[in-house]
């Protein structure tokens, strides 16, 4: 009789802990690791990793699957790149607590903060609850791929308490700060994972108003992290624009981390002034130095958007001619009609430089400097100065727009563009570099699940190992790093100690992973969500086998039909 139930035999063990690898068998047991070494005894189940990586499942701690979690069991594309546990509720935008007036409110700021199809969720949400842990509770009734745990969102405590008023961004009263305080310790206390707000000019709803947290007082927010501190747990996820001399801003921070003395994390991005990213840098060490656990939420690579035909941007979508006579046909259509030579004059010919800046990223469709043409495969740190749509047009005698069109319509218009927004006023990713390998930050910022027309980047947990691991032409982190912080380093922000380390006793989520075949392939369009609603997806070559509680969940990037993924309820502490 087998006395364990999987064994992986003769991986390269990269174990979480950021120590060097070894070669060493894992032995799982009712879900958890039970040894790691060299195992005599047999495995109902047995795998052969030689000459592959074993690592733990990943942590995603910044996704978006609020509504998709409700209505789909498979947290893709993010479970596709070897993460076994995703984090949502992030930015402060969400769907609970809620009541039925505030669908529609709630709804638009989800399709305009996170670019989701408002058809989709109005569609596919079935809105059978009202407080959060009526939300937890419906989140349950789904299995699911991989696990997944959620935080309370700002805005929608703010819709909940107070109405209209927190749309116009009205202050507070005191009896609604108690109020939103209460609710969000009752969902700290039910098994959200943290609370999250947003302070960013960026994250309007669909009709172009501001997040109703954008605006909210120093005291509501005081008073929400002091609350969730009295319950000694939960953690604090803060997006901000942090401009340059905004000392309010950096004091806010310090003083939601004093209130609660709970742990806290901060997105960080090079972007908005020059040395932007080290000044958030330095607050961040000065808060750990006090005592405070408080980290920098990096992105693996730029953020940018992509821009297609497919897409919720392109570089025409404001043409009077292409609104008029081409934007409402099918895809092929449009490319099939745009390809004639005279439609293509036309449209150049009525080019403007008008945009929509109520999308986010709609004021860079004209970016030309900074966009590139999206290969299959993907190159993320593209030379500027020869790939750049601008420089391209100098090089070959054309205008930026006649390189663009041309791309968008080729592929029955399935070609695609980049454009860099955050993360690359160098023209290159040493700055990601500089904040990925700093003592006080994690992977983060991969918006799974959200920006589902513009951005496909739940795929920085592939992006951490294939480019930064192995392809980089210099600096490359080690491997051993990257692991370390996309596993363990992401669980213990969040508080789930259970899980990111390959050692007995903890939850046996695990990676087997062929290194040298890791390939990120180009963004794909599907639609496949509720009211045929697009989505872009990226897939992946190289994760061999991925494993939830030892259970195979994914094989060579196909799911298994293993739906063991739960709500994660609260922090977890290993048994």
């Amino acid at each position: 009789m087998a006395e364990f139930d999987l064994v992986i035999r003769g991986g390269r063990v990269y174990d979480g802990s950021g120590s060097d690898p070894f070669t060493a068998d894992v032995a799982v047991t009712d879900g958890k690791v039970a040894e790691v070494g060299k195992v005599s005894g047999s495995g109902r189940q047995e795998y052969d990793a030689d000459g592959a990586i074993v690592a733990p499942g990943f942590v995603d701690l910044h996704t978006h699957y609020d509504g998709q979690a409700t209505w789909d069991s498979y947290l893709q594309p993010t479970s596709w790149h070897g993460v076994t546990t995703a984090v949502m509720g992030n930015c402060g935008v969400g769907f609970a607590p809620a009541l039925p007036t505030d669908h529609d409110r709630l709804i638009k700021l989800m399709e305009g903060v996170e670019d989701i199809p408002g058809v989709a969720l109005a569609e596919g949400l079935s809105w059978d609850w009202q407080t959060f842990p009526e939300f937890l509770d419906a989140l349950e009734r789904l299995p699911h791929d991989v696990d997944f745990a959620t935080q309370v969102p700002h805005a929608a405590l703010r819709v909940r308490t107070m109405g209209l008023r927190a749309a116009s961004h009205e202050i507070a009263t005191d009896e609604e700060m108690s109020m939103m305080a209460k609710l969000a310790a009752e969902a700290i206390e039910a098994g959200a994972l943290g609370f999250s707000s947003s302070r960013s000019l960026n994250h309007r709803s669909s009709t172009g108003e501001l997040t109703p947290s954008y605006r909210a007082g120093v005291a509501e927010l005081v008073a929400i992290s002091k609350a969730i501190g009295e319950t000694g747990k939960g953690v604090l996820q803060l997006v901000s624009d942090l401009a340059e001399n905004d000392e309010a801003e950096f004091d806010l921070i310090t003083k939601m981390v004093e209130a609660s003395n709970r742990p806290m994390s901060v997105s960080l991005t090079q972007g908005g002034y020059a040395d932007r990213h080290t000044k958030i840098l330095d607050l961040v060490t000065t808060l750990n130095e006090r005592g405070f656990a408080v980290r920098g939420q990096v992105a693996a690579r730029a953020i940018g958007v992509i821009l297609g035909l497919e897409c919720t941007l392109n570089s025409f979508m404001m043409n009077p001619v292409f609104k008029a006579e081409i934007a409402g046909l099918p895809i092929p259509e449009q490319a099939r009609k745009m390809a004639d030579p005279e439609m293509r004059r036309r449209i150049l010919a009525a080019q403007t430089d008008e945009k929509d800046k109520t999308i986010i990223g709609g004021g860079l469709i004209d970016l030309y400097p900074y966009m590139v043409y999206l290969a299959d495969p993907p190159n993320y740190e593209p030379d500027l100065a020869t790939e750049s749509i601008a420089n391209r047009a100098i090089a070959e005698g054309r205008t930026p727009e006649e390189i663009v069109y041309d791309h968008m319509v080729e592929a029955e218009g399935k070609g695609k563009l980049y454009v860099t927004l955050t993360n690359y006023q160098d023209g290159n990713l040493d700055a990601v570099r500089e904040m990925l390998v700093h003592p006080y930050t994690v992977p983060g910022l991969s918006d799974g699940g959200a920006h589902v027309g513009t951005i496909c980047d739940g795929s920085f947990p592939t992006t951490l190992l294939q480019y930064w691991a192995r392809d980089r032409a210099y600096d490359r982190i080690p491997l051993e790093f990257v692991i370390h912080r996309q596993a363990r380093a992401t669980a213990e922000a969040v508080g789930l100690l259970d899980r990111g380390l390959l050692k007995p006793g903890y939850k046996a989520d695990i990676n087997i992973i062929d290194f040298d075949k890791l390939h990120l392939y180009r963004p794909t369009v599907s639609f496949d969500l509720p009211g045929n609603g697009r989505r872009l997806l990226q897939r992946v070559d190289g994760y061999k086998h991925t494993f939830l509680n030892g259970t195979e969940i994914y094989r060579d990037g196909e799911s298994t039909g293993e739906l063991l993924g739960k709500l994660v309820r609260g922090p977890q502490g290993v048994a």
